[in-house]
């Protein structure tokens, strides 16, 4: 496990290099010209002469190599200096933080709700193969694998917000708001938690420790709950964590139409704008966030399962 970490941590600052010269490449593999969102948002749809273009890339450097744009990009990107918006001038961090902010707490109430749900029907499913539960736990996952977030989204907005008029149906103005776009993602996660919970349990409940636990006269619930759980856990932290990260830039469906603010929503708009200094660093952001998560996933191992550090397998 410490080798494991150390080669994750002697890889990292390679990788970030790698993310941030992809980020700051993207307008040129696009085939976008970075002069043109900011010749429109300084002179509108006036003629952009070649004089004026020339002395828009001398002023923001644009006339210089790629190799010392890309440096002196990367030396403010690291100062934590990410400019301006080419749209709305305002500071590039203070709008990705707002948005990262709103997707945060939008991914961890989902997340939630997927744990609370997805560990408890894993384990009962688990227990109970091939019987009546089992059955249903396992058509409601494939169900949940099989609907899309796109279509989830106007049912719930359908149902709950203007035929029942129970919760809002776009925005992000308080608690209730978050109800309806946290369901929303939470459906797949449980589908693929629950399935993944049932396996391992299934997988764990057979070990030889198990069978001692209950030859040294341990109640049910100890090796259920305590040994069984606890050892069938890892892969499902991993998946967990790996849904965490991808939440953070993959929920643009349910934020455009939910009309949340998050991350998803500010690329998906800087995008469109083509406002490249949000996308850029908006991309650096979204990336690092995710290695850093899936550096926590390796730590959590440890806690989890202690036998690890000593490389042995769990007992």
């Amino acid at each position: 496990m410490y080798a494991l970490m150390v080669r994750r941590l002697v890889i990292l600052p390679f990788l970030l290099v790698l993310v941030s010269l992809v980020a700051f490449l993207y307008p040129y593999l696009s085939g976008m010209d970075p002069t043109g969102p900011i010749l429109r948002s300084r002179i509108g749809e006036r003629e952009q002469t070649p004089e004026i273009i020339a002395a828009v890339k001398a002023e923001l450097g644009l006339d210089r190599s790629l190799p010392y744009q890309y440096m002196n990009w990367l030396g403010r990107l690291v100062k934590g200096d990410l400019g301006l918006s080419f749209v709305s001038k305002a500071p590039v961090g203070v709008i990705l933080f707002r948005g990262l902010k709103v997707t945060l707490i939008l991914s961890s109430v989902a997340l939630i709700v997927a744990i609370i749900i997805s560990l408890p029907l894993g384990v009962l499913s688990a227990l109970n193969p091939g019987k009546g539960l089992d059955n249903v736990v396992a058509t409601l996952t494939q169900t949940g694998v099989a609907i899309p977030e796109y279509w989830l989204a106007p049912v719930l907005i359908l149902i709950f917000s203007l035929k029942l008029h129970w919760l809002p149906s776009a925005g992000w103005r308080g608690p209730l708001f978050v109800i309806l776009p946290a369901i929303t993602l939470a459906l797949r996660p449980i589908a693929y938690f629950t399935r993944l919970t049932r396996e391992t349990m299934m997988e764990v409940m057979q070990k030889d420790y198990i069978r001692a636990g209950r030859a040294k006269g341990l109640s049910e619930f100890q090796i259920i709950w305590r040994h069984g759980l606890r050892n069938s856990l890892i892969p499902v932290v991993t998946m967990i964590t790996l849904w965490m990260a991808g939440l953070l830039g993959g929920s643009v469906i349910v934020e455009v139409i939910f009309a949340i603010p998050g991350i998803g929503r500010v690329m998906y708009d800087a995008v469109l704008a083509a406002d490249l200094p949000v996308v850029q660093a908006g991309v650096v952001l979204v990336t690092g966030l995710a290695v850093i998560i899936n550096t926590l996933t390796d730590l959590s191992y440890i806690v989890l399962n202690p036998t690890i550090r000593l490389g042995q397998p769990g007992r």
